[in-house]
């Protein structure tokens, strides 16, 4: 019976393979050929340009190993159906970008299809990056091939079945994927289509903030609504400014401050964000930044979540987090949960407090809180692990209570969930 399953799953995704290879075919037949010269590839202003894209799509941080040469590739990208290697981005002829033309460049880019025609895999956010214009594609192609070469065979995924098979791919994009550039909006201004451009394309928020079903998709339907991110274990928040939105109350300027700076008076960039604000968006334009604020105001409100506090089924457990919370945490964060601005960052009302699966604050409490390094703040204060000192019960009492209090009405964690991250890999 199991190879029957496997026959009949096998047959299935050639045949949607068939139709998926049709429809990207066609698509690929109607994108005119690409005007590029050497020359044009040499221009200081067209190099400067596409830097500036690199560091704003953070290309070096998934395209670099760490202790690896910038963009040589070889970083393991975890995803919940294996690792995948980010290739090598430098200019190297036998196992980087050095043979391939710009057609090529672009329709990985666009319709995230490789030099050999083989379909990509979407730990490559091509989902996001389809949106860039051909020109921002151009600059960046250009900046590329500036780098000094490295000889980096970065290897093949490892993936399990029958996830490895690449004719599932065909599968996956027919149900997930449309190639397309971005559309300016008529009806909205200039700065805020610059903002949706941003976000929607090399900035690829989309990727982590939405949560993703059992195959990796995205859905169709949701726009930056928050999500766990695959494999990470971490969850970025809802990213909506208006009525029970993750940045509830945030004004432009508290978004651009955070982007720029790493922290904000609504809160401050950990884990993985903190790595994203280090860099990429320390080093954006401000009136970029700006766009972005712009952009990320205009979400809509969402509705409202189910109430939290009232699962709380233990006074006792409350009145320890509360104990706890009192001698650990109240002398930088506040009794009233307020922190101090650009100092310590305030909990109550933060989205990575509050946000559905407690996963963030209870990381945080087992192993610290690490703001990122920026020009603004080039020696943030941090948070000290509490691993050694918290029991899982301890750190499940103060979670909740944090999530409780203040008006936060999140629900609680359990002493599970504590055991479950205590020993998951830090990424």
């Amino acid at each position: 019976m199991k190879w029957l399953l496997r026959g009949f799953f096998a047959l299935l995704v050639v045949a949607i393979a068939v139709v998926a290879w049709w429809l990207f075919a066609r698509h690929h037949a109607a994108i005119p050929p690409a005007q590029t010269t050497a020359a044009k590839l040499q221009d200081p202003a067209l190099i400067a340009r596409g830097a500036y894209l690199a560091t704003v799509g953070d290309c070096a941080a998934c395209h670099t190993a760490q202790g690896g040469k910038p963009y040589a590739g070889g970083r393991a990208l975890p995803t919940p159906f294996g690792q995948v290697p980010a290739p090598n981005l430098t200019p190297d002829d036998a196992t980087g970008l050095g043979q391939w033309s710009f057609d090529a460049f672009w329709r990985a880019l666009h319709e995230g299809v490789g030099r050999d025609g083989h379909a990509l895999y979407p730990a490559f956010p091509y989902t996001s990056y389809t949106k860039v214009s051909r020109e921002d594609a151009f600059a960046l192609f250009a900046y590329l091939k500036t780098l000094p070469p490295v000889r980096n065979q970065t290897g093949a995924p490892s993936l399990r079945f029958p996830y490895d098979l690449r004719a599932g791919l065909a599968t996956w994009r027919t149900l997930y994927f449309r190639p397309g550039e971005f559309v300016p909006d008529p009806k909205q201004s200039a700065e805020w289509n610059r903002g949706a451009y941003l976000v929607q394309g090399l900035g690829h928020c989309n990727e982590c903030h939405v949560a993703r079903d059992n195959l990796g998709g995205l859905p169709s339907n949701e726009t930056l609504t928050g999500g766990q991110i695959p494999a990470q274990n971490w969850y970025a928040p809802d990213l909506s400014t208006h009525a029970h939105g993750g940045l509830e109350g945030w004004s432009t300027d508290d978004i651009v401050t955070l982007l720029r700076t790493g922290q904000s008076r609504k809160g401050a960039a950990f884990g993985p964000m903190a790595d994203v604000v280090m860099q990429s968006t320390q080093h954006m334009h401000e009136d970029d930044l700006r766009a972005i604020a712009v952009y990320l105001q205009s979400l809509p409100p969402r509705p409202a979540p189910a109430p939290g506090g009232s699962q709380v089924d233990a006074t006792a457990r409350l009145d320890r987090g509360a104990d706890l919370y009192d001698r650990q945490c109240a002398s930088c964060h506040g009794k009233d949960g307020q922190g101090v601005t650009n100092v310590y960052p305030p909990l109550a009302g933060n989205s990575s407090v509050t946000e559905p699966t407690g996963i963030n604050a209870i990381r945080i409490v087992l192993l610290g809180g690490f703001a990122p390094t920026t020009a603004a703040h080039p020696r943030p204060y941090s948070m000290p692990p509490f691993a050694q000192q918290l029991s899982d019960g301890d750190v499940a009492a103060v979670v909740s209570y944090i999530r409780h209090a203040w008006s936060n009405n999140a629900a609680p964690v359990t002493e599970r969930d504590v055991a479950a991250y205590r020993h998951t890999p830090v990424e």
